[in-house]
């Protein structure tokens, strides 16, 4: 029985394709490191905009990625049927981060504000934008700015996510990051 998705649930990782005869498919973990993606133990599939239970009896790193096998499926063909397909957790059962660490479900959708300091005398704060989401690139991560209503313009910035250096601060509750960012980059 499917039911609509909610907030309360967290993007874990995506079906890619599948892997063998027997019900087992390709994952694409957004858990770091990916093999935690396997000790959740109560997933969700999002198909349009419902969630449904899923459950894996099975799973294990292969190469740089991670397989599953889909309990009651043992049919390559009813296993592709679940190819590109999200996998979520309930957010609640996501390990308690330290003070300054954020989930990437956490950012996405927070406003982008940095000081206008391109014009003499000026120190206003003006708005870039809101994440839209996050890339992974090795170094570190980065915000993908989209212009937003009230935006001081309409482009699309890639920031740095460099806490300290880039990103001066995060506040969930209002909903905003402030960085250090010059307003033309």
């Amino acid at each position: 029985m499917a039911g609509p998705a909610t907030e309360d649930m967290v993007v874990v990782g995506r079906i890619t394709g599948c892997y063998g005869i027997k019900g087992w498919v390709k994952i694409h973990s957004y858990t770091d490191p990916g093999e935690n993606f396997l000790r959740f133990g109560e997933w969700m599939l999002r198909r349009r905009d419902a969630v449904e239970p899923i459950s894996f009896d099975d799973g294990r790193t292969q190469g740089k990625g991670l397989v599953a096998h889909i309990a009651g499926v043992d049919d390559r063909t009813v296993a592709e049927s679940y190819s590109g397909l999200e996998v979520l957790v309930k957010a609640d059962s996501l390990p308690k981060l330290e003070a300054g660490e954020y989930y990437w479900s956490q950012l996405q959708g927070l406003q982008v504000w940095c000081r206008d300091s391109t014009r003499e005398g000026s120190d206003e704060e003006v708005l870039l934008g809101r994440v839209d989401y996050l890339i992974e690139t090795g170094a570190n991560d980065v915000l993908v700015v989209k212009p937003s209503t009230g935006s001081v313009d309409d482009r699309e910035r890639l920031i740095p996510y460099l806490p300290g250096d880039v990103v001066s601060s995060v506040d969930l509750d209002r909903g905003v990051i402030e960085v250090n960012w010059f307003i033309e980059d």
